[in-house]
């Protein structure tokens, strides 16, 4: 008697172009970097992290990468002040400031570590949102054709909307490849396209946007050498393939799904050794977090001696490991 399938499974596939802790690790594009981005950090990797904010349409991640490359300085002329915040239509919000100074401080600082970062960066990991693209037009007060990574909650009316295809993009990220190659010859990128779905679009609107982004990262995977695709966008779509996996809202992976997607991420990436020091860390982080009820007791203290051991002994077998303010927090507990 046969048994039934009721979902598809997609395998890992583990890759000889492996991620390790003596590596840097660069991350670029949408929200769901940033959900990845704090699973590295988590794990104590050494990574930068979304310089210019939450990215979502290619246009803007190559302009964003390419201000890094260039160590672009932005001055008064790249703002444009909005309910009282000076922005750059090139950032996300949260590099505005209530004055230019305060917006351009936050931003050059972020190129210029972003741009030092780069240089020795093993893996950039991107990942494209949106095929949509919002420009300026005649009704903006100023920079009209400019293709915009933020609104910044200006007026409906300030842009045009349209969606690349596939021949435009795929041209944008051989260009965007080449500068990167040149800038920093011995980097790895790791293309993903994000599973959050832009519903401000539409759900059809969304899934020709997916599709555009799909074909293009593919057509350059094809046809460049130390180009990945990491699937998250079908381990959530296809994989897991249901809203128990999204928040509330339906439009972002949840907790288990983020997990599920970092899960395969470690397994294609990482080598069993690199997982053992992962896990490790994890334990020791968590650690961290405990709040004991008795501090003084003879088991928590015990507790914490080994805490202490197990610090001491991974920072003396890898001492490239960000573990030395870990040392010092436990070393603390200890009872005098």
């Amino acid at each position: 008697m046969s048994t039934q399938k009721f979902k598809l499974t997609l395998a890992a596939k583990p890759t000889d172009n492996k991620i390790s802790y003596p590596n840097k690790i660069m991350l670029v594009g949408s929200c769901f970097s940033e959900n990845m981005g704090a699973k590295f950090q988590h794990h104590l990797f050494d990574t930068n992290e979304n310089g210019h904010g939450i990215l979502f349409n290619p246009v803007s991640v190559q302009n964003a990468i390419i201000d890094y490359i260039d160590n672009k300085q932005y001055t008064m002329e790249d703002l444009f002040l909005l309910n009282e915040v000076w922005n750059s239509w090139h950032h996300h919000s949260r590099f505005s400031g209530i004055t230019s100074q305060q917006a351009l401080d936050k931003i050059n600082t972020s190129i210029n570590n972003a741009h030092d970062f780069l240089k020795k960066t093993n893996h950039l990991i991107i990942t494209l949102g949106s095929a949509w693209l919002y420009t300026l037009n005649q009704n903006a007060p100023s920079q009209q054709g400019l293709i915009v990574a933020n609104n910044h909650k200006a007026p409906a009316q300030w842009f045009a909307k349209k969606l690349m295809n596939v021949a435009e993009l795929t041209a944008n990220l051989k260009s965007l490849v080449d500068r990167l190659k040149k800038f920093n010859p011995l980097l790895n990128i790791i293309f993903t396209i994000s599973p959050v779905r832009h519903l401000r679009e539409g759900l059809v609107e969304n899934n020709r946007s997916k599709a555009v982004l799909i074909q293009a990262v593919h057509e350059i995977v094809g046809s460049e050498t130390n180009i990945d695709y990491f699937p998250a966008y079908e381990y959530v779509i296809d994989d897991l393939r249901d809203y128990r996996f999204y928040a509330e809202d339906l439009v972002h992976p949840n907790y288990a799904a983020t997990n599920y997607v970092w899960e395969k991420f470690v397994e294609t990436y990482m080598s069993n050794e690199t997982q053992n020091m992962m896990k490790q860390i994890a334990e020791l982080q968590l650690a961290k977090q405990h709040k004991p009820f008795f501090a003084g007791s003879s088991e928590h203290q015990k507790f914490i001696q080994s805490c202490v051991e197990k610090t001491a002994a991974l920072i003396n077998q890898y001492p490239y490991l960000s573990l030395h303010e870990l040392l010092p927090f436990f070393k603390e507990q200890i009872a005098k």
